[in-house]
């Protein structure tokens, strides 16, 4: 091949599945580093708003964005001060609590030893083994806990600090963006910006309406059927819920576990159960669309995929951080000639496979020509 010829179509695909996944490996080495960072640059492009608002009232510069990462702190505060409160509420419970669990154990072993013919003292020497072997493993346990109360404690540190050095150096970050690529692709390096800080912002704000309503929406399902820690167990579902598509399913086994703690009816738990799915339902045809996809138009499939590919590579905040990141990707494929038909798979748009619509496109471009 020589120089002049364009390389086959397999050499692209090959260098852009080998760039996705130089990008991934190099997420998973240094998530510890990454993720602070990711969900700096996020919360600085949710604060911007509420600093420039700050600033056209006469704020000076600095303490205009100290104000607005102060107010965002009391905010995640004020989530962490309630559900603590929750928490502690429902240990203070505890012998309550124990005595539910016993009930529901000694129905579920006269159930299985009436199904399966297993007898009780089988039952228990099986628990029993079972936990002398989670025993065994308490100290590796006790140490996975306090590393990822380190990395919890690193993060409270450093957000506020990225947060604030993101939103200071902004201008300076923005020009450096602009200036590494040739002139002739400045206008799409700004419109990218653009975008990515319009998608970020929307998503964001709607997530946080959306977790507002299904909170509510929780909280009256809850308050009819008349179970305990009706609030904690809507605000809880409502927080997991932010975490697309298997949060909600994560958020219906623990409430249905809580419930199943709490009381000695089991129609509670199954109504919890139907409650969180209609609710489920109600979000992703009402919600979702409206509130938070508007900015966001990323189809299911990619969407369910990149889930699951960022909690593989950077757990939870990576679940979390998936669909802006995605959306964000795909404004960068758009409008690069080479990617554009991976920003096409990202989409939602089934006009493009129309063949009318897509005669209509070419007839139009060669036209422009």
């Amino acid at each position: 091949m020589t120089a002049h010829q364009t390389p086959p179509f397999y050499h692209k695909f090959a260098l852009n599945l080998l760039a996705i996944v130089l990008v991934a490996g190099i997420v998973y080495i240094a998530k510890d580093i990454l993720m602070p960072l990711f969900f700096a640059i996020v919360l600085a492009i949710l604060l911007l708003p509420v600093n420039n608002r700050l600033e056209k009232w006469g704020l000076p510069k600095v303490p205009s964005m100290l104000l607005s990462i102060l107010l965002a702190i009391i905010f995640l505060a004020g989530i962490i001060w309630f559900l603590s409160s929750q928490i502690s509420a429902f240990a203070d419970d505890m012998p309550t609590i124990k005595k539910h669990l016993m009930d529901h154990a000694r129905t579920a072993q006269q159930w299985i030893s009436d199904q399966f013919g297993i007898s009780t003292k089988q039952q228990d020497a099986a628990v029993k083994e079972a936990t002398n072997g989670m025993k065994d493993s308490g100290t590796g346990m006790v140490g996975s806990t306090l590393f990822g109360a380190m990395q919890a404690l690193l993060m409270v540190i450093l957000l506020p600090l990225y947060t604030f050095l993101i939103m200071y150096y902004r201008k300076l970050i923005r020009k450096f963006f602009e200036d590494i690529f040739n002139e002739k692709h400045k206008g799409s390096v700004t419109e990218v910006m653009e975008e990515s800080k319009s998608i970020v912002q929307g998503y964001m704000v709607g997530l946080l309406i959306e977790m507002g309503i299904v909170a509510v929406l929780n909280a009256v399902g809850f308050f009819i059927i008349g179970i305990e820690y009706a609030i904690f167990l809507a605000v809880l579902a409502a927080i997991l819920n932010m975490i697309p598509y298997i949060g909600m399913l994560v958020a219906t086994i623990l409430c249905m576990l809580i419930t199943l703690t709490t009381s000695t009816n089991i129609s509670d738990v199954l109504w919890v159960a139907v409650i969180l799915t209609v609710i489920q339902f109600i979000d992703n045809n009402f919600l979702m669309p409206y509130v938070v996809s508007s900015k966001v138009r990323i189809n299911a499939l990619v969407s369910i995929i990149g889930v699951l590919i960022g909690g593989a590579l950077a757990g939870v905040s990576g679940m979390f951080l998936s669909i802006p990141g995605i959306a964000v990707m795909k404004a960068i494929f758009d409008r690069v000639d080479d990617l554009k038909p991976w920003g096409m798979l990202m989409g939602d748009d089934l006009s493009m496979v129309n063949p009318r619509v897509r005669k209509r496109i070419e007839k139009a471009k060669g036209s422009s020509k």
